[in-house]
């Protein structure tokens, strides 16, 4: 068969395409989205995701067919980030172009472009990325100035994405003999893009929902059924996290990131005058181990600086004691708060205690004092997500990054109410115990910096600059 009689052949049959170019088997709702988007009428197609199920796959098989099958195309890509664009999407296109034979005689990948290799200036997929701090018109200008006969916009991860963007690839499809628009992302968000086509655009819109629901038959079998109905049965149907992520439904409220890689980032390399937070207490937050491979931390902060931790594994109660007390003493701390969630940090504040060391004991599920929080875990790293916000200084620890970033909160009747910690713990690949041992400092409004020692008829605390500097490490017998 020649390529003009195979391309007539794939031209309304994508999930032909696949089988026959890849050698593989679409999932079922996989064929449905590849179907609905040949479809003649199918000029808006919206993908509502759970996590995980292949929907970048299809992306990718979608664009790929598109060039393959209509003369002198363009296809524009875009994501929320160019990060996201050239980690995800982009990578995937080059996969399913490495597995056929056709692409590869007809077609160039490179790391921005694809295209065809008779006709590169004029038949080709491009990646489209813009700056997050760009205005509404730099945003628009990102999917503007393609035109063709046959054109294609695929937005990426598109709860996140700006209006802008969308209004700009909304307006490719006024002309052309063949245009299409397609979105896909996780339903996070109760506005941006994919709200609007699963809502109030919902007419002009073909919707497909990816879900990993275990009593769904057409769910994704990349979802593991058996995870799915723990999550469910943990946490219930109604729970935001399970309807995002199993269900690939829209929560009640939008789930949002509780800290951007930016903000964190920009915290790491903040330098403050030390007359900008010596006014405050020091104290330190600990987390106790629960699980072997967890971790037991020790965090110093004083107002808007906080240190290195120290991080200890597989360490004894008595051990962990000895380092906070040391901590205390030679860095004249005031205040150490523990947690005490499951009583596993009972030990340590039992000898502490015994010690005469003041000891905050701390329980993640009990009621927040305030009542805008659903309990003391939310409090506590709502409030040090907006200290990073309001300029806090953060050491400059990589793995911090990862475990500030991961959790998401929402907003369910009237409070505050952070992501599960075995959640946060699957995606982030361990126990965020940095991050726990940091919030654990806010447990408390901040004090002056002497007001333990004036209650107490004492001298004001001495200031020194780092509690675990490196004259203190060498002197300490359990690091």
């Amino acid at each position: 068969m020649t390529d003009a009689a195979i391309i007539r052949h794939w031209l309304r049959d994508p999930v032909a395409y696949v089988r026959e170019n890849f050698k593989v088997e679409p999932d079922p709702w996989q064929a449905d989205a590849l179907m609905l988007a040949a479809h003649p009428d199918t000029r808006r197609l919206a993908m509502k995701a759970c996590k995980g199920p292949g929907k970048t796959c299809v992306l990718a098989w979608i664009i790929l067919w598109f060039l393959a099958t209509r003369p002198q195309s363009k296809v524009a890509a875009t994501s929320i980030t160019g990060d996201n664009l050239n980690d995800n999407l982009w990578p995937e296109i080059a996969l399913w172009h490495g597995r056929s034979v056709f692409h590869q005689r007809h077609f160039t990948w490179t790391k921005t472009r694809y295209f065809s290799k008779e006709n590169p200036e004029t038949w080709f997929a491009t990646a489209r990325t813009w700056p997050k701090s760009a205005d509404a018109q730099r945003q628009a200008d990102t999917l503007a100035g393609l035109h063709a006969d046959y054109i294609l916009f695929v937005i990426d991860e598109s709860s996140e994405v700006p209006q802008a963007v969308m209004a700009t690839a909304e307006a490719v499809l006024a002309s052309g003999v063949e245009a299409k628009l397609i979105q896909a992302g996780n339903p996070t968000r109760l506005d941006g893009p994919l709200y609007r086509a699963c809502s109030q655009d919902k007419a002009l819109w073909r919707v497909v929902t990816i879900t990993g629901d275990p009593d769904n038959p057409k769910r994704s079998p990349r979802i593991n059924l058996e995870w799915a109905k723990q999550q469910i049965a943990t946490y219930g149907r109604e729970n935001p996290w399970v309807m995002v992520n199993v269900l690939g439904e829209f929560p009640p409220s939008s789930i949002n990131a509780l800290l951007g890689v930016e903000e964190v980032e920009q915290a790491m390399q903040r330098k403050l005058r030390g007359d900008v937070y010596d006014w405050a207490q020091k104290r330190l937050g600990v987390d106790v181990a629960r699980f072997g491979d967890d971790r037991n931390v020790i965090f110093p902060r004083q107002g808007l600086m906080s240190y290195l931790p120290v991080v200890m594994r597989n360490a004894r109660t008595t051990a962990i004691a000895a380092r906070v007390a040391k901590a205390l003493t030679d860095w004249s701390a005031e205040m150490t708060f523990v947690d005490d969630t499951g009583h596993w940090g009972h030990g340590v504040i039992d000898n502490l205690m015994d010690a005469g060391f003041p000891v905050q004991p701390v329980v993640f599920s009990d009621p927040a004092l305030n009542p805008r929080y659903r309990n003391r875990r939310a409090e506590m790293w709502m409030e040090m997500a907006e200290w990073v916000k309001q300029g806090g200084v953060l050491p400059n620890l990589p793995e911090l990054v990862g475990e500030l970033i991961t959790p998401t909160y929402t907003f369910l009747g009237g409070r505050f109410v952070l992501e599960e910690k075995d959640q946060i713990k699957a995606r982030l690949g361990r126990s965020p115990d940095l991050a726990d041992a940091l919030a654990l400092t806010f447990a408390m409004p901040d004090q002056p910096s002497d007001l333990l020692s004036r209650m107490r008829g004492q001298a004001t605390a001495k200031r020194d600059e780092d509690p675990f500097s490196s004259a203190l490490r060498d002197e300490d017998p359990f690091r």
